[in-house]
């Protein structure tokens, strides 16, 4: 496998572990199980791309440790903000809550 796919596979597991972290911590913002872990897959995906991107060191091919942490660390946090930022939005369309 090329360098970019283990890459981007490390980057989407991670979002999705990170998805599931936010939606576990923040209980108001979570989308459920499922919801959590798509939507931080996508996010760890694309924001794990867009950080290869902006820091070169981590596109490398390698097996570096530096850059395996790099694209976990990534696409964790990529994947906990999406996941917080959709959870977000989808109570805030669903309207106020009457208890």
């Amino acid at each position: 496998m090329s360098g970019m796919l283990i890459n981007l596979i490390i980057q989407i597991v991670a979002g999705a572990l990170g998805g599931n972290a936010a939606g576990s911590a923040l209980k108001n913002l979570s989308l459920g199980t499922t919801g959590n872990t798509i939507v931080g897959a996508i996010g760890g995906g694309v924001g794990g791309q867009l950080l290869t991107a902006l820091i070169p060191m981590l596109a490398s091919g390698n097996t570096d440790v530096g850059a395996i942490v790099g694209q976990i660390v990534g696409g964790g946090v990529a994947g906990a903000i999406l996941t917080a930022i959709v959870g977000a939005i989808k109570n805030g369309m669903a309207g106020p809550r009457t208890s």
